[in-house]
């Protein structure tokens, strides 16, 4: 992993609030993992999946934009093409970071994202494989 990515990460991981777009009540499936990741750190985390109320006791949003707080970051686990029009609504609400999870990237989406001036980790290790969330922060 190359030093801007870890500083990348290190930024994403300083504080949140956090949103998991792509959350999924199937407890096998990343968009699941990910957010008990988060929940087992600590941290405030929103599931965003226009299909269900909840997922893991959280109630889920349908969207970014839905979400009471304002969000700082956010993790992406949607087929690419859905994470290039996550990226644009991202950048909407004010979000600053936004991890794409392995899989959810694509060229397009990258691209988007950084000319909307977001902090981009993309093509990178998945939240879980650093998920050290580092204690003191």
């Amino acid at each position: 992993m190359t030093a801007d990515m870890k500083d990348r990460i290190q930024a994403f991981l300083e504080a949140g609030p956090y949103a998991v777009v792509g959350a999924s009540i199937d407890q096998s499936k990343y968009g699941n993992m990910v957010l008990r990741c988060y929940q087992q750190h600590g941290k405030e985390v929103y599931p965003i999946n226009a299909r269900a109320a909840e997922v893991e006791g959280l109630k889920a949003y349908p969207d970014l934009a839905s979400v009471p707080t304002r969000l700082r970051a956010i993790s992406i686990i949607t087929p690419p093409k859905v994470t290039e029009q996550v990226v644009r609504e991202a950048a909407a609400v004010g979000v600053r970071y936004v991890w794409m999870q392995p899989g959810a990237e694509s060229d397009e989406a990258v691209k988007i994202a950084e000319e909307l001036g977001l902090e981009v980790i993309s093509g990178g290790p998945c939240l879980l494989v650093v998920a050290g969330f580092h204690g003191g922060h």
